[in-house]
């Protein structure tokens, strides 16, 4: 009996496979993870309890998700915009990190009140992050280097540039760590409570900053922009295809441009949100891998910004149900990587079975078979 492996490309993407494949994706991860557990002597059915339900059932588990979901929402904003155009921003890592520094620097030499020292960090924090986002930008639309390399290399100097600055010119603080000094409380974002309408009734918010709205504002302004005007829909033909765009009269240069700028900003404004809320002054290693963790954010959220801000919540309790397991269970730090790798390997292979239908044909005949005996195939 011969077996034979077929390919054929889908002409249409099924329903339950289009709109299933980011839950799909994520429970494959999961199970694949629950195996990891199980070789480490875990029980995954506790280990996950604790990862999610305890998470999201307690007061300390809901105030960290949130604060952890702004710097990934805007992150993964800023991959999921250049991805929407066909382009891969690795660089989120970098330009995050550029903006932090931006902001940091503002913060701790600028004397102002918070009402207008808090929007000029900001400020300064997008244009450094859209300027580090525009190198890559500018190099593909006019020469068309690879932006993956250029994105991913510049995160390497940024990272390096960090280093030089907070162990020299932007030290601050008492000893020799490689922080800056600590922000006034004008430039400290402040809490939800304060700011939302019936906020103070909600212990929830009194320790969840602002950066929160900013993220939720930027979800919209990018849903908007990318559903709403003619702009977005540009993005989406050029990603789709650049060719007939082209010839349709669309520049290529000017989409590039706009999707890496907007996304640098954003990725900037999640690197100052995290500081000016959280942390309270610049330290080294402050994002632990926030730019890189924005790569799944944005895969699994691709087909819109609500998705991304989905997206990045799932990641945030990753992070801190991941904090609760290993403290639990003693399972190395290591268990959430490896379920954001899981993630990024079977939104692969969904993308690949998005695109063909496999079918396995099974012929009985067997080779030594006259041509006119009668076999049988089976396909899926």
């Amino acid at each position: 009996m011969n077996v034979e492996l077929q390919l054929d490309p889908r002409r249409t993407i099924p329903a339950w496979l289009a709109y299933g494949t980011p839950v799909l994706t994520v429970f494959a991860a999961l199970a694949v993870g629950g195996v990891a557990l199980v070789a480490l002597n875990v029980d995954p059915v506790d280990a996950y309890t604790v990862m999610f339900v305890e998470t999201l059932t307690s007061q300390f588990g809901l105030t960290e998700v949130l604060v952890r979901a702004v710097p990934l929402i805007l992150a993964g904003l800023a991959v999921y915009l250049p991805l929407k155009a066909g382009l891969f921003n690795i660089g989120a890592e970098g330009q995050l990190l550029l903006g932090a520094l931006a902001g940091t620097w503002v913060a701790v030499n600028v004397s102002l009140p918070a009402v207008a020292l808090l929007p000029l960090m900001i400020l300064a924090a997008c244009v450094a992050g859209a300027f580090w986002a525009g190198i890559p930008a500018w190099l593909r639309a006019k020469w068309d280097v690879n932006e993956i390399i250029t994105s991913l290399l510049l995160t390497f100097v940024a990272q390096e540039l960090q280093s030089y600055l907070l162990r020299g010119p932007m030290q601050g603080g008492t000893g020799n760590f490689p922080q800056s000094a600590r922000f006034s409380d004008a430039a400290t974002l402040p809490p939800l409570a304060g700011l939302v309408p019936g906020g103070e009734s909600i212990p929830l918010f009194a320790d969840v900053h602002a950066g929160l709205l900013v993220a939720v504002a930027a979800v919209v302004a990018t849903y908007v922009v990318m559903t709403k005007t003619r702009l977005g829909f540009e993005v989406t033909f050029v990603g789709s295809n650049d060719e007939a765009a082209r010839q349709a009269g669309m520049s290529r240069y000017t989409v590039y441009l706009f999707v890496f700028l907007l996304g640098g900003a954003f990725a900037a404004l999640g690197g100052i949100a995290e500081i000016a809320g959280s942390q309270g002054r610049f330290r080294a290693a402050f994002a632990p891998g926030y730019g890189f963790t924005a790569i799944p954010i944005a895969l699994l959220g691709r087909n819109s910004a609500v998705k991304v801000m989905l997206a990045g919540l799932f990641f945030a309790v990753l992070f801190v149900g991941g904090s609760s397991v290993e403290v639990a269970f003693g399972v190395p730090a290591a268990l959430v990587e490896i379920i954001q790798a899981l993630v990024i390997l079977f939104l692969i292979t969904s993308e690949f079975f998005k695109r063909y239908r496999v079918g396995i044909a099974f012929d009985r005949r067997g080779n030594d078979a006259p041509a006119d005996a009668t076999g049988g195939d089976a396909r899926w």
